[in-house]
């Protein structure tokens, strides 16, 4: 079993890894953020991928979230835990706090969100975005790591680079969401359509700019909170790793596909089966 992980913004390696290895990984869909450092932790082997690149060098609408899945699901990762720096839109959410996000809203407008294409047409379901086995086991690891832990909540995710203004904020808290981060669409949904559990540990680092005494986002504060919550983030994802190493079977999401492609199997071109062979191969073979 292979489980990935890709680190948001402060975490840009993974601790404790054992017969580290570096993979390069070119894909149809272009390059990873990075070269996958893959190791072992304990009894798994991790393949770890820094979001934004190693030294943190493309925003959140440069990184190639097609071609990070790809290369991943090439690799035979099964499950993908998302750490992700996030602002809070709720006062109980404070800075530092881990929120395990159950529901996403998409407000991203320029990032390629399918792997479905030219001359293939499919359509995953995903009411439910997250992996609700992997997010009951980042639970339990939160938990047993001593984190303050929120169960569930809304990640809205914005296009960014800039922070939101207050309406924004505002809007986005009367929606009802928990937090507000500029990465993981359409990451959640380009590993659903790979059928890859996934599930979001999503790290508070401030309040936006909705809260009166904090109305001012700026990067030192974000950074400073960045840098405790990195070393809180590799602990459960140290203590998630056995609890999915437990689980019986295939991946949850590993068939997610099975009555989501729409375009009948013989008029699918044979350039669109070879793209795509690591996740249709087994449902439309080359």
């Amino acid at each position: 079993m292979r489980i990935g992980v890709i680190g948001g913004s402060g975490v840009y390696a993974m601790d404790g890894l054992q017969d580290v290895r570096e993979e390069q990984v070119s894909t149809p869909f272009g390059d990873p953020s990075d070269a996958i450092i893959l190791g072992r932790l304990g009894e798994a082997e991790l393949a770890f991928l820094p979001r934004h690149g190693r030294g943190h060098k493309r925003n959140p609408s440069e990184v190639n979230y097609r071609a990070n899945i790809f290369a991943l699901k090439t690799l035979g990762v099964e499950w993908i835990i998302s750490v992700s720096a996030v602002g809070s839109l709720k006062a109980e959410i404070v800075p530092g706090h881990i929120v395990v996000i159950d529901q996403f809203i998409d407000k991203t407008v320029h990032r390629k969100s399918t792997f479905f294409e030219d001359g293939v047409v499919a359509h995953v379901a995903f009411g439910d975005p997250v992996c609700p086995t992997l997010r009951g086991y980042l639970l339990a690891a939160c938990r047993e790591a001593g984190a303050t832990t929120h169960d569930g909540g809304t990640y809205v995710c914005m296009e960014g680079p800039a922070f939101s203004s207050k309406a924004e904020s505002n809007l986005h808290r009367s929606w009802g969401a928990s937090v507000i981060g500029m990465t993981n669409m359409p990451e959640a949904k380009l590993a659903r359509e790979a059928e890859i559990s996934y599930a979001t540990l999503a790290m508070a680092t401030d309040y936006d700019c909705w809260h009166p005494d904090h109305d001012h986002v700026t990067v030192d504060q974000v950074v400073a909170v960045l840098m405790k919550n990195a070393s809180l983030a590799r602990e459960v994802v140290a203590a998630a790793v056995p609890r999915i190493l437990a689980h019986g079977g295939p991946a949850p999401m590993s068939n997610a596909l099975a009555n989501a492609v729409l375009t009948q199997a013989g008029c699918v071109p044979e350039s669109a089966r070879r793209r795509l062979a690591p996740i249709l191969g087994k449902y439309l073979p080359v």
